[in-house]
């Protein structure tokens, strides 16, 4: 999913498809931690796809910068020869790529895992 050459809000969006399903069949878990796990995993795997889109050094700095990141932080992330796993959990790219960002998204993946924790919340 991540080499495929499709721009985060195309992902977002079947992404979002998919999890709506989901959410129509293990809508009522009684384990809201799982769900925050994969909330946090599904955060993680976009921020990992941005990383590899950006492919090369240089484009990885000017976008990191042009996010907000520090000079320092950008270019020690950006010449770090870690993969975009890795990465996707560094301090650069979570200021880069902040939750808020992430759930403004196409039709925001992460509002569908909201409602289920909401929901869940509630019947707790």
């Amino acid at each position: 999913m991540r080499t495929r050459g499709a721009s985060l809000a195309q992902i977002a969006k079947e992404l979002t498809l998919y999890l709506k399903g989901w959410r129509g069949y293990f809508g009522f878990c009684e384990t809201p931690s799982v769900l925050h796990s994969l909330d946090q995993w599904i955060r993680r795997r976009l921020r990992s796809i941005v990383w590899k889109q950006w492919k090369r050094g240089r484009t990885r700095f000017a976008e990191l910068r042009r996010r907000g990141v520090g000079h320092d932080l950008a270019a020690q992330t950006a010449g770090s020869p870690h993969g975009p796993w890795r990465i996707s959990n560094s301090p650069a790219i979570a200021i880069a790529l902040p939750n808020a960002f992430l759930a403004s998204i196409g039709d925001s993946v992460l509002k569908v895992l909201q409602k289920v924790l909401e929901r869940e919340r509630r019947l707790l």
